[in-house]
């Protein structure tokens, strides 16, 4: 079970690390860009050939989940959260996540959607001279206003919504407001992977000591 144990903590970590820099930019209204740039990354990760290569090089796991796996390890020792807001938003990445993979017509329009925006991605590589898209091209500002259109036409359509506080001056500012929606589809995304590799509620609840052992190899 050791492998599966790994996969379900590594996509716990992408999903906890979303909710986190969600809270983050709500608040702050900045995160660590590695990290933000992972997590905008995983979205395009549509045929990965493992779990690890929806977050990257398995090699880079510490350093690009880093904020996910340090939330995950604090969650597994039980201790006191600093913020609730974080596992509301993780608990309700979840639940949306459940109700998208029942809708089969929204889970094909997100695919389409995000392959379209994969294009316009590729698109700003090229003017910058890479050869090839890297994670940083995922973050280009035009490239997270539509996958915030994108889950503003999609998940926001559902009648349960995430409602994220914060500073009022930077949930005002509309970049900030993009990326945020950016994020929770990220987290929604981990979800899914998630639920892929056999995670469950119960696991999440009554389970976390399970995932000692791999947060212990990921964080190394």
């Amino acid at each position: 079970m050791s492998r599966a144990h790994d996969e379900q903590t590594i996509a716990l970590a992408g999903m906890f690390q979303a909710a986190a820099l969600v809270d983050q930019i709500a608040n702050r209204g900045m995160v660590p860009q590695h990290n933000f740039e992972t997590s905008i990354y995983s979205l395009f990760q549509m045929s990965p050939s493992s779990t690890e290569a929806v977050f990257g090089e398995p090699q880079d796991l510490p350093y690009n989940l880093s904020l996910g796996l340090k939330l995950l390890n604090d969650l597994v020792e039980k201790k006191e959260p600093k913020n609730n807001n974080i596992t509301n938003y993780a608990l309700s990445m979840i639940m949306l996540e459940k109700k998208l993979s029942a809708n089969s017509a929204m889970l094909n329009t997100l695919a389409q959607r995000l392959q379209e925006i994969e294009g316009k991605a590729a698109y700003f590589s090229e003017n910058t001279g890479d050869r090839e898209i890297t994670a940083s091209d995922y973050t280009h500002s035009n490239v997270i206003a539509n996958i915030a259109n994108c889950y503003q036409e999609t998940i926001s359509t559902f009648s349960f919504r995430i409602q994220v506080g914060g500073d009022p001056r930077h949930l005002q500012n509309s970049e900030n407001a993009a990326r945020i929606r950016s994020l929770l589809l990220a987290g929604i995304r981990a979800a899914m992977l998630w639920r892929q590799v056999g995670g469950s509620r119960w696991h999440l609840l009554f389970f976390r000591s399970r995932l000692r052992p791999s947060l212990r190899k990921l964080k190394r």
